[in-house]
């Protein structure tokens, strides 16, 4: 072990700024859920740089790197999200003042994607032969209405041959080791409407819609002891202008739970004060947009000791406990097929999903040595 920890110590010292540069210039890549393209093309020809055989690019844009999986039905899935929540349009400044560097996704999730390939790397240099196999994934459509569309595909393309995931998407000192489900649905409501002063009286959408959302807030949400249920609309947009009683208005809605069964008292909750807005003169469209399942019959005694392997490394190199709380991550969709999933943090970041993110840059070299170290040990 110690020989193994010398040679992971001299290469990230030869490979420091080599890590740190490519931290920046996937930072510069827009990457919005469903529009990962250009990533996916830097992260396969990089991989390929490295040595790495058998790297393909995927329908729904997952750059995948099978590393001695041929014939195993015993893969363990290591993935790191290249979506970001920012449109294209958002101006990607990247701010390095030696010890921080702030940028659009500078932490969530490119931080994380940075490690696992530099990890990728020394094992490939090593040439690492995994117990059962290693499907390095760098995936697509983990953010907002990405719907984990990336990670789906992964669990078609490999069904029955995968024994457990681990997805790289929090800071340092973080694991994951339960998961959060999500309904999220678009509402539109419409009415005749009319001219706000001709027509004043008549049913406004606007209005409607604020009721709807009024009627959300007022609910109670299931209490049930060591889990959490929320709500939450995140947009609303709708009208014509000020004087028009307005025909149309949308918003986005969703519920959260780590519990199956308060995931169901919550949808009978919203179904019916859907319904009950619909009126003769009032019309209620509602659109399934998104969905992440909870967990179901996972093996806890595989999630706990991936979580607690994790956990050891992870206190090694930082000094720090690491804290388990519940997510919302990609490892939603392995866990829901009872396959033993942990989303685990590699890097120190804050600011996640505003144009002021930060990342503490030495946090990439110590993420990689700890994700080294986690797979090395795990396989």
């Amino acid at each position: 072990m110690r020989e193994y920890l010398e040679k992971l110590n001299g290469f990230l010292r030869c490979n420091r700024e080599e890590i740190f540069r490519t931290h920046r210039e996937l930072c510069l890549i827009p990457a919005p859920s469903h529009f990962e393209d250009e990533r996916a093309v830097y992260c396969k020809a990089l991989l390929e740089s490295f040595g790495a055989s058998g790297v393909y690019t995927d329908g729904a844009k997952n750059v995948v790197f099978p590393m001695n999986c041929e014939g195993s039905d015993r893969i363990t899935v290591v993935n790191a999200h290249t979506d970001t929540v920012f449109p294209a349009d958002t101006p990607l400044v990247y701010d390095d003042d030696g010890e921080t560097v702030r940028c659009p996704g500078a932490g969530d999730d490119t931080a994380s994607l940075t490690a696992m390939l530099y990890t990728a790397k020394f094992l490939i240099l090593e040439d690492f032969r995994p117990d059962g196999g290693l499907l390095f994934v760098c995936n697509s459509c983990e953010e907002g209405l990405g719907n984990l569309l990336g990670i789906r595909r992964i669990h078609e393309d490999y069904a029955g041959r995968i024994a457990r995931q681990i997805s790289v998407d929090a800071c340092i000192g973080e694991v994951y080791d339960r998961c959060v489900g999500s309904h999220r649905y678009e509402v539109t409501v419409t009415t005749a409407g009319g001219h706000s002063f001709g027509s004043f009286g008549k049913k406004n959408a606007i209005a409607e819609a604020a009721g709807i959302i009024t009627r959300i807030y007022g609910l109670e949400v299931p209490v049930k002891e060591g889990t959490k249920t929320t709500y939450n609309v995140g947009t609303i947009t709708g009208g014509t202008s000020v004087n028009t009683i307005a025909q149309k208005a949308s918003f986005l809605c969703e519920y959260r739970s780590d519990d199956v069964s308060c995931m169901e008292i919550m949808k009978k909750a919203f179904e019916e004060i859907f319904e009950e807005a619909r009126t003769d003169k009032v019309g209620v469209a509602v659109s399934p947009v998104g969905e992440r399942p909870c967990a179901y019959g996972a093996d806890s005694e595989e999630i706990g000791r991936l979580a607690d392997l994790y956990s050891r490394i992870s206190q090694e190199i930082t000094g720090a406990a690491a804290v388990r709380e519940p997510a919302s991550t990609d490892c939603n969709i392995p866990l829901s097929l009872g396959i033993p999933a942990v989303c685990v943090g590699a890097t120190k970041s804050g600011g996640a999903h505003t144009t002021r993110e930060w990342l503490k840059k030495e946090s990439l070299i110590d993420g990689t040595r700890l994700l080294v170290r986690f797979l090395s040990e795990l396989l």
